[in-house]
């Protein structure tokens, strides 16, 4: 289903702030259009769990009406965009990559620190999408301002 030509969208699923189990039916619509693309294993997983992320996020943080959307662009990428009709664009946190093996000279590991800060109570969402698509993910303006979508690559794409 690659399409050659110009960028097409596609919606996958519309709901609102009353839709009852929105975030596991968004993660349903998602699984099956990117199952029909070929799309398996890891990488299905991957994007269906960061894209869960966004559509919780819009869910806690912004007004309805939502979609969901895949944008097919030319080449090999394929985007994933949750809309939502709150026009702000949040300001997102610089994540720096964890790695426990290289540990800064003068402490002890950072282990405790490092864990504590990945299961920190606010922002994991957003730490999880941003893991799973390596950083290809973001916000951006719509509508002339009007409201904005959450995007995110679709890994393996």
């Amino acid at each position: 289903m690659r399409h050659s030509g110009a960028d097409f969208v596609r919606v996958l699923w519309c709901w609102t702030e009353a839709t009852p189990n929105a975030v596991s039916r968004a993660r349903i619509s998602l699984e099956c259009a990117l199952d029909q693309l070929g799309f398996t294993g890891e990488g299905l997983d991957d994007a269906v769990l960061a894209a869960s992320e966004l559509v919780a996020n819009a869910i806690e943080h912004a007004p309805g009406p939502y979609e969901m959307r895949l944008r097919f662009m030319r080449g090999p990428r394929l985007i994933c965009e949750v809309a939502d009709m709150d026009p702000r664009i949040p300001v997102v946190p610089a994540f720096r990559q964890m790695n426990p093996l290289k540990v800064a000279p003068g402490r002890c590991g950072g282990g405790l620190d490092a864990l504590l800060e990945l299961l920190s109570e606010r922002g994991r969402g957003l730490r999880i999408v941003h893991q799973l698509t390596c950083g290809a993910w973001g916000f951006a303006s719509e509508y002339g301002g009007r409201s904005k979508v959450a995007w995110m690559v679709i890994p393996g794409s």
